[in-house]
């Protein structure tokens, strides 16, 4: 079956793009792929961007690309979708090259976010160059990370069915208890090695993203990232951690708009051919604490 390969690239509509430079280039240790009054891009690897932020007041995900390898394989789940139901739009032009993609189409999850598929992100002219980077991202075959999706009531099953004609298929799932009655449940989802691409989030949040994960290929980096975030006073979601299920050492940190990036090392590839689907009962094998109670902790 036709699936798509990656996340290719994420979209953002940010209300502070000076904000979001200076978080994603200073702190995070990006590159600067192109910058205008109406929009900036960054860059992780050699691909001409990875993040699309654009100007307007929403503060929240605008939308996601997912690569196919060949142009059939586009056809092919553009087809499943369009025969489940869903209005998929050929992009034309000018929008192939906003997105500096061969082709493109545009479709709508059943939460109502608007997701691309496309072939062909084009390569940027020069090398990938970190001023603060010791190591490199980790994309490749992966694709940019992993984004995790918050439900907003939605019946879970229309989502995974949804995602299923993508050719998304589950790794795992936590259902956590934070309280008596109160359960935090994710359901993660896979789409080639990389543990998981999408997360499906029950849990409250004001956006319709609680995080994206990008990875270093070196450990230093995330603590060299842990301080500078610090440093800057940029807030914290959770302190240094680990997951259990993806095994992904890292710290959470709020953008300019709200949502957090997950700065992580170490992350699990699977053997998607083998992988038995997992049922766990913690988020985090240790630490990812709130900040707050991680400061009272320490004064006291």
């Amino acid at each position: 079956m036709s699936t798509v390969t990656e996340l290719g690239y994420v979209g953002i509509e940010a209300s502070d793009l000076a904000a979001w430079e200076r978080f994603g280039v200073d702190l995070l240790g990006m590159q600067v792929g192109s910058r205008s009054n109406e929009a900036l891009t960054l860059r992780m690897d050699d691909a001409v961007h990875r993040w699309i932020v654009v100007e307007g007041d929403a503060d929240d995900l605008a939308f996601t690309g997912f690569g196919c390898a060949t142009q059939s394989d586009l056809d092919a789940i553009a087809a499943r979708l369009r025969a489940a139901g869903n209005t998929v739009t050929e992009g034309d032009a000018q929008l192939c090259a906003a997105r500096q993609v061969q082709r493109i189409v545009v479709t709508s999850d059943p939460l109502g976010n608007r997701v691309e598929l496309y072939v062909g992100l084009a390569v940027a002219d020069t090398p990938f160059a970190s001023g603060r980077l010791v190591s490199d991202f980790v994309t490749g075959a992966g694709g940019a990370g992993h984004q995790v999706l918050i439900e907003r009531g939605m019946d879970r099953q229309v989502l995974l069915d949804w995602y299923g004609l993508l050719g998304f298929k589950v790794t795992d799932v936590i259902d956590q208890e934070l309280a008596p009655g109160i359960v935090a449940s994710v359901t993660f989802l896979h789409c080639n090695g990389r543990h998981h691409t999408v997360a499906l989030a029950n849990m409250p949040f004001p956006k319709r993203m609680h995080h994206f994960m990008v990875e270093a290929t070196e450990i230093s980096d995330v603590g060299l990232a842990y301080d500078r975030c610090m440093d800057a006073k940029q807030p914290f979601e959770m302190t240094l951690g680990m997951h259990p299920n993806d095994r992904m050492f890292s710290f959470y940190v709020r953008t300019p708009s709200g949502f957090n990036v997950e700065f992580g090392w170490g992350g699990l590839v699977i053997d998607e051919s083998s992988w038995q689907v997992q049922h766990l009962d913690r988020l985090s094998s240790w630490g990812h604490r709130p900040p707050n109670l991680v400061a009272d902790l320490l004064q006291a």
